[in-house]
């Protein structure tokens, strides 16, 4: 039984001890911060986008061509471009992945906001993404 309580005793007062170690050098906390942010690995995301069988995003012609023919299945879906791209492109990985019930998938997709899409509208947008060869990658 001493020997618990003097082990308690020094671990007690050995973590005393550090916690008043600390250091005010302000020098230590940039060094630690450059050594983890530099031994972090960088992820090329185009590489995973690929991957996973997400086109690049389109611009110029590209663009005005694939937003046309979002439009031409739901007229609405392209009131906010930048999402109809991004959700072109993620349909992309369904397409490309062989997923089942895409035409489902593109519904929701597309759907977002004050915007709805049937799965009809959906299976036109697939048969769009396809048609243009979008989601090729």
């Amino acid at each position: 039984m001493r020997t618990r309580i003097t082990i308690a005793a020094i671990t007690a007062a050995l973590a005393v001890t550090l916690v008043g170690c600390n250091s005010s050098d302000d020098d230590s906390k940039p060094k630690a911060e450059a050594t983890k942010s530099s031994s972090q690995p960088s992820v090329d995301v185009s590489a995973a986008e690929k991957a996973a069988g997400i086109p690049a995003e389109p611009n110029g012609a590209k663009r005005a061509e694939l937003l046309r023919a979002l439009a031409a299945a739901n007229p609405d879906i392209v009131k906010y471009e930048d999402k109809a791209i991004d959700a072109a492109r993620n349909q992309c990985s369904a397409l490309n992945g062989g997923g089942s019930k895409v035409d489902w998938t593109a519904s929701q997709r597309f759907t977002y906001k004050d915007v709805t899409t049937t799965e009809a509208q959906g299976k036109q947008i697939n048969e769009a993404l396809k048609g243009l060869g979008f989601c090729k990658v």
